[in-house]
């Protein structure tokens, strides 16, 4: 597995990347934002294979990790962790408005980093090994139309860009308007994984996609059990 790792601090670089080489990843570095736009253009590794994650941190020198993750996005559909010492809920969602598809929060476990890289790498593959369905059908909740196929979502018609992850979630609902799911069998399926450390990224996914809809009503939280899709009025 290919990782482009976004880190100006040399020895903070070089200790991960150790980290993750005995684990089997191939690791490039990037010191800077301008190093990582570089590093995803297809003619700067000649013969080698996409990269498979980027671990994007927000520290930079020259450019704003949150300018570099909107900037990444537009140029490579590559799973982009985020790392960051912001924890508030605010400047996650920020993140993931921009086209990031998870985050660390400094200090972090390896273990956790390394649960998350593996968790968003598994998306690359396509919707069938996402959880999301592989139907021609689209979903259609009053104003909310969910297009199973495409992984499109639009309200009234217009549509609205949404990451791998929160796609998955929201289709994940979607199939079962107004029943309950349960945080566990969310997690299981939409993450692939019973890591219990992803309910907080699942918290935050479920923000943004109320922020992103502009619908704060349309997934309802069911307090202690888990979350519930409230279709809109058409």
């Amino acid at each position: 597995m290919r990782l482009l790792l976004v880190e100006d601090d040399n020895h903070v670089a070089a200790a991960l990347s150790a980290v993750l080489a005995r684990h089997g990843f191939d690791v490039v570095h990037a010191r800077n934002g301008e190093e990582a736009l570089r590093a995803v253009l297809p003619d700067t590794h000649p013969g080698k294979p996409p990269f498979d994650v980027v671990l994007l941190d927000l520290g930079l020198p020259d450019q704003d990790g949150y300018q570099v993750c909107g900037k990444l996005r537009k140029l490579t559909s590559t799973p982009v962790i985020m790392v960051t010492a912001r924890s508030d809920v605010r400047s996650r969602i920020h993140g993931l408005n921009l086209g990031a598809d998870d985050y660390v929060v400094k200090p972090y476990d390896t273990g956790e980093l390394l649960a998350r890289i593996h968790a968003v790498s598994r998306r690359t593959a396509g919707a069938d090994e996402t959880g999301s369905p592989a139907s021609d059908d689209a979903l259609r909740l009053g104003t909310v139309t969910i297009e199973l196929s495409t992984r499109r979502v639009s309200v009234e018609g217009t549509e609205i860009p949404l990451t791998r992850k929160e796609f998955d979630l929201l289709a994940l609902l979607a199939q079962r308007p107004g029943v309950v799911f349960r945080r566990e069998q969310i997690i299981s399926e939409v993450w692939r994984t019973s890591w219990e450390g992803t309910g907080r990224t699942l918290e935050v996914h479920v923000a943004s996609l109320r922020s992103k809809l502009r619908m704060p009503a349309l997934i309802e939280t069911v307090r202690g059990v888990g979350y519930r899709l409230v279709p809109p009025a058409a």
